[in-house]
């Protein structure tokens, strides 16, 4: 029986961080889908089908991985949906434990048939989020060796044109 494990996140953009945990549930599950929530209550700096593409080139080498858009309703009764047995959840820090640790006995109660797993990026990328990615890229950081150079293109595009500056 495959088992079947959902990656939940906004991944706006999919960091070295997000591929580290991905990378860890995929030695431990047969298939994680990587699923793209789309929140109207974030503004993000992609679009669905912009992240989707991105995730796609880097996790295509991967044995039972895909990409899905979860445009609106519950992670657990989407979960039910692809027969998923686990949702996977990287924890950074304490502050995420806490909230992570509350939506996965929500997420019990929802659907006591998927287990939430926690799992913990390498060392380095405990400080990465996306958000801070965005805002140093914006300002003209190096944010290379936080993201996988299909995303820094994106990335330089997306600002580029945003300041206004030419794509040469």
């Amino acid at each position: 029986m495959t088992q079947i494990a959902i990656y939940p996140g906004t991944f706006d953009p999919f960091t070295n961080g997000h591929l580290d945990v991905f990378e860890r549930a995929s030695n431990i599950f047969d298939s994680v889908v990587v699923v793209i929530a789309e929140n109207s209550r974030k503004n993000t700096l992609f679009s669905v089908d912009e992240r989707r593409e991105m995730i796609e080139k880097i996790i295509c080498r991967y044995p039972g991985a895909r990409v899905e858009v979860l445009h609106d309703g519950l992670l657990a009764d989407y979960a039910r949906q692809v027969g998923a047995k686990a949702i996977v959840r990287g924890v950074r820090q304490v502050k995420d434990f806490e909230y992570e640790f509350q939506m996965s006995l929500l997420n019990r109660q929802l659907n006591p048939d998927v287990t939430t797993v926690f799992l913990m990026p390498n060392v380095k990328y405990t400080y990465v989020a996306s958000s801070i990615i965005r805002e140093v890229a914006m300002l003209g950081g190096d944010v290379h060796n936080f993201v996988h150079p299909n995303v820094l293109e994106k990335l330089h595009e997306k600002y580029n044109v945003c300041k206004g500056q030419s794509n040469t």
